[in-house]
C-alpha cells in the first residue's frame, strides 16, 4: 500500500520518535541492571576503595598532627629560652640589688670615718692555707699604697701589704702576720690582736688580772696610728687564766665573715701621702 506523498515527511518523523523511544529504553534498562561482572568488580573495589581511603585519612591526620607537634616543639622551644633570658634578667635584677645593699652600707659606714675612702672590688682571694690574702681592683693610681687599713660593712678586713697600678694584696685580719692594737670595748682593757689562721684571732698581752668575758666587743685602740680608733675587730669567745704567765689566753672571733666579702673600703689617711 503506498503512502501518498504528501506524508512521507510524517512517516518519517514518526519512524526516527520510535526508533529514539527505543534507544532510550534499552539505555535505561541497561542503567537499572548491572551484570555479574561489574557487580563482582564493584564488590571487590568498594573495601579496597575504604581501605586505601581510610589509609589515606590516617597519613592526613598523622601529617597533620606531626605539624602541630612541630609547632608545639618550636613553641615549646621559644618559650624555655624566654623564661631562661627572664630568669637570667631576674637574677642579674636581683644580685644588683643584693649588691646596692652592700654598697649602700658601706657608704653609710664612710659618713663616721675620719678619713678619705677607695671602694674597691674583691676578684681573688688566697688558695694557700700559709697565708690569708684577697686581691682587691684598686692599686696606686687610686691612691691606694701599703699599710692602708681595709674595711667591709661587718668590720675590720686587714692591711694592704703589696700594690700595683690597678690591684693591692690585702692581708687578712686571721693570718698569723697580722697584729693590731686593741682593746676590750667594756673593761678598755688594752692588749694585741693577732691572726690565728683557721681558729681566728687572739687577743694578747691582757693582764691575768682583767676581767674578761665571753661577748666583749674587742675594738681598733688606734695607738700604731694605721688603724682608727674605734674599729670594730671581733668578738671575745673565750678567755682562760692560766697558771703560769702575766697573761690571759683569750680567743676572738672575726667580726667579718672572710668567705663573703664582696666589696670592701680602704682608708686612706693624710698621714704618709707623700712617702
Amino acid at each position: 500500500m503506498l503512502v501518498p506523498r504528501k506524508y512521507h515527511s510524517l512517516l518519517v518523523a514518526a519512524v526516527l520518535l520510535i526508533l529514539s523511544l527505543a534507544v532510550l529504553s534499552y539505555s535505561a534498562a541497561r542503567l537499572s541492571e548491572t551484570g555479574f561482572l561489574r557487580k563482582t568488580v564493584l564488590e571487590a573495589a568498594a573495601p579496597v576503595e575504604d581501605a586505601v581511603n581510610i589509609s589515606l585519612k590516617g597519613l592526613h591526620d598523622a601529617w597533620k598532627r606531626y605539624l602541630f607537634l612541630v609547632g608545639l616543639e618550636d613553641e615549646n622551644r621559644r618559650l624555655r629560652k624566654q623564661n631562661a633570658a627572664l630568669s637570667d634578667q631576674l637574677n642579674r635584677h636581683r644580685e644588683g640589688h643584693i649588691e646596692g645593699l652592700r654598697l649602700r652600707k658601706l657608704l653609710n659606714l664612710t659618713e663616721d670615718l675620719p678619713n678619705r675612702t677607695v671602694a674597691a672590688r674583691v676578684v681573688d682571694r688566697s688558695r694557700t692555707s700559709l697565708f690569708k690574702m684577697i686581691l682587691i681592683n684598686k692599686g696606686t693610681a687610686d691612691g691606694l699604697r701599703v699599710g692602708l687599713p681595709v674595711l667591709s660593712e661587718q668590720g675590720v678586713v686587714g692591711r694592704i701589704i703589696e700594690t700595683a697600678w690597678h690591684a693591692s694584696q690585702v692581708l687578712l685580719l686571721i693570718d698569723e702576720n697580722s697584729n693590731i692594737d686593741a682593746l676590750i670595748q667594756r673593761s678598755r682593757a688594752q692588749g694585741i690582736l693577732q691572726g690565728a689562721g683557721a681558729a681566728g684571732c687572739n687577743l694578747k698581752y691582757i693582764s691575768r688580772v682583767e676581767e674578761v668575758q665571753a661577748g666583749d666587743v674587742v675594738l681598733s685602740s688606734g695607738l700604731a696610728g694605721v688603724f682608727p680608733k674605734g674599729l670594730l675587730l671581733g668578738v671575745v669567745t673565750g678567755a682562760s687564766r692560766r697558771e703560769e704567765g702575766l697573761f690571759q689566753k683569750i680567743d676572738v672571733a672575726p667580726a667579718v665573715d672572710f668567705g663573703k666579702v664582696e666589696e670592701v673600703l680602704a682608708l686612706i689617711s693624710d698621714a704618709g701621702a707623700d712617702k
